[in-house]
């Protein structure tokens, strides 16, 4: 694996930590900006609607920019936005602060997978997403638990504070270690990178990563008050529960990055069946802080564990737009971060209580098994065509998704 690809990993610690920090911090947010838990807990979807608008717009305004100067602006705004956000005096200016840090993550995220997925063969996709993703997931398990220590007993301004350091390391990472990318001799076109969208299984792949990570942060987003609140811990050990499920989701994603690229859409449906189960389970056992605790590191791993495999399906079915299929799969994971934490909301301010929200992330996920079902259900039935048009029994079967030739990934 290159070693470009462990400094993009290293960036992405960074990104992840100020994406999912606030998870541990919406009650000191939310006494500090005299405002309710829900509505901090809007400031995670503003996160993630920056994510869902920025991917796509950045991915098209840079598309013909060189790789390695965009990645060094987008990480320099990012820290600039922690520092906005932990000097904020006001709700709105702290939402503004969060979307504008996003609309950066966002554009990093889909130029940093389009430069990972390049430097790797096509069998070491998910291994080179994993690594990417494995950022987020040491965000989870040294980030986001330092961020709730800081927000304890430090105030919430000093985990903004600690984030904008951590980019300003992570932007000297970038400058000293990515390499020049070469642009493509043939300059890339909006016109074709905008075709992978007439084909089904790519609204397959946003529809199953959009409600796989909605089902997870519909839950893990209110976590905190749930644990404090409904299991009984005190706030000072809701660190140490965010971290079980950072390290759950390290795990996962190691070992689902190490599966995916043979058995795809079996990491899929194993890892979102079993997320479906956990979520039931904490919504039954929801003030016993041992059960609560167990299945933080649960869903950490079942949830990462489908991670690599979803974006190596993205990049597999929209292989002629790269950068597009980044932009894309970032848009649709944070399709899922905004609306996972507002369905949440919404059912924890119609009185149902914070252990609804694992009932509702629940039913998100069966959604999601139900769409890869179908996806699977396409893909052999158009293997079954490739197939049959095949001279040689003993051929490669590919697939044809716009100009681009797929393999035929295995259950």
């Amino acid at each position: 694996m290159p070693l470009a690809v462990y400094i993009l990993g290293l960036a992405v610690f960074a990104l992840g930590t100020s994406e999912f920090m606030l998870s541990g911090l919406l009650p000191p947010i939310a006494d500090d900006m005299d405002v309710s838990i829900p509505q901090a807990g809007l400031l995670i979807s503003a996160f993630a609607i920056g994510m869902v608008i920025g991917a796509p717009l950045l991915a098209v305004a840079t598309l013909r920019l060189p790789r390695r100067t965009t990645l060094i602006t987008l990480i320099t705004v990012f820290g600039l936005g922690q520092v906005a956000g932990a000097l904020a005096p006001t709700y709105e200016l702290l939402f503004a602060s969060r979307v504008v840090s996003a609309f950066a993550c966002a554009g990093f995220w889909a130029v940093g997978a389009a430069v990972a997925i390049a430097m790797v063969p096509v069998n070491a996709r998910a291994r080179a997403m994993a690594v990417m993703i494995g950022g987020l997931s040491i965000a989870n398990v040294l980030g986001v638990p330092a961020g709730a220590f800081l927000g304890e007993h430090f105030g919430w301004r000093s985990a903004f504070w600690a984030v904008g350091a951590a980019s300003a390391i992570a932007l000297v990472g970038v400058v000293t270690l990515i390499p020049r990318i070469p642009l493509p001799e043939e300059k890339p076109q909006l016109k074709r990178e905008l075709a992978i969208y007439r084909d089904g299984q790519v609204w397959f792949a946003i529809t199953i990563t959009a409600l796989a990570a909605g089902g997870i942060f519909c839950a893990f987003s209110y976590l905190a008050p749930l644990l404090t609140d409904v299991a009984g811990l005190g706030s000072g050990s809701v660190p140490t529960v965010l971290a079980l499920f950072g390290i759950g989701a390290l795990v996962g994603t190691t070992v689902g990055g190490r599966v995916a690229d043979a058995h795809l859409f079996g990491v899929l449906m194993s890892g979102i069946a079993a997320s479906t189960v956990f979520l039931a389970v904490l919504a039954l056992f929801a003030s016993s802080a041992v059960v609560a605790s167990v299945l933080a590191f649960l869903l950490g791993f079942s949830g990462f564990y489908t991670a690599p495999a979803l974006n190596a399906r993205m990049f597999n079915v929209a292989g002629a737009a790269p950068t597009l299929a980044g932009a894309t799969t970032t848009a649709a994971f944070n399709l899922g971060n905004t609306g996972g934490p507002w369905l949440g909301g919404t059912v924890i301010d119609a009185g149902f209580g914070f252990p609804s929200t694992a009932w509702a992330g629940a039913a998100m996920l069966l959604l999601a098994l139900v769409a890869v079902a179908f996806s699977l259900r396409l893909q052999r039935s158009r293997s079954r065509v490739v197939a049959s048009a095949t001279s040689s029994p003993k051929a490669v079967r590919t697939e044809a998704v716009g100009t681009e030739a797929v393999r035929t990934e295995r259950v």
